[in-house]
């Protein structure tokens, strides 16, 4: 799915309305009208919540769809309202928390299985900065957005490894034969400060 620069500012929009009325009034939004077509088209999607600490930013919250199981605008509203009470790392989001928090939106591509004759093979078929990850092992999964390696500056192992990590298994379960491993990517806006002044597609 494309999304133009004021269809990704529209989503944080909405994000951030479904987040803060969520919060002050425990009330889910209502669909706004007359949104572009694009929007109810299903589409994996997450939701981040960054807390600014002076000029430092620290992960708040972030959860989402990772399959398009939903309408985008549906899955926006889920997400942001999980993010800020759901994320079980976290703490409920508080309304003093809002003039802090800054919005994330990350448009999802469908997840796509990494096909490799061995294990060994998962590091070149994966772009750092470009790709998204999704481990699946017979215990569990877990999932990372393409830019979290990005802002950990992590190498291509380590984000293998992370990823495993986050779901649940040892940091080498990539090496696995019974590992699935699945990348995607991401069109991803963001509010650059707190409370939304300004908007900007992130790359």
């Amino acid at each position: 799915m494309k999304i133009s620069d004021d269809e990704g500012k529209l989503l944080v929009k909405i994000a951030r309305d479904a987040i803060e009325t969520f919060v002050r009034e425990s009330k889910r939004i209502r669909l706004p009208k007359d949104l572009p077509e694009k929007l109810y088209e299903k589409s994996g999607v997450f939701v981040t919540i960054n807390k600014f600490d002076g000029c430092e930013r620290q992960l708040r919250g972030c959860i989402g769809h990772p399959y398009p199981d939903e309408p985008l605008i549906e899955a926006v509203i889920d997400s942001g309202i999980a993010a800020a009470v759901e994320d079980p790392r976290f703490e409920p989001l508080s309304v003093d928390e809002l003039d802090e928090a800054a919005i994330e939106v990350s448009v999802l591509t469908p997840p796509e299985i990494i096909t490799v004759i061995s294990p060994k093979e998962y590091p070149s078929k994966i772009e750092v900065g470009e790709d998204g990850l999704i481990v699946r092992w017979p215990r569990g999964s877990g999932l990372l957005l393409p830019q979290v390696p990005v802002e950990y500056n992590w190498d291509v192992r380590e984000f293998l490894s992370h990823t495993c990590m986050k779901a649940g298994a040892t940091p080498d379960t990539w090496l696995s034969p019974d590992t699935k491993i699945y990348k995607f990517q991401a069109i991803i806006f963001e509010e650059v400060e707190p409370r939304g002044r300004v908007i900007r597609k992130k790359t």
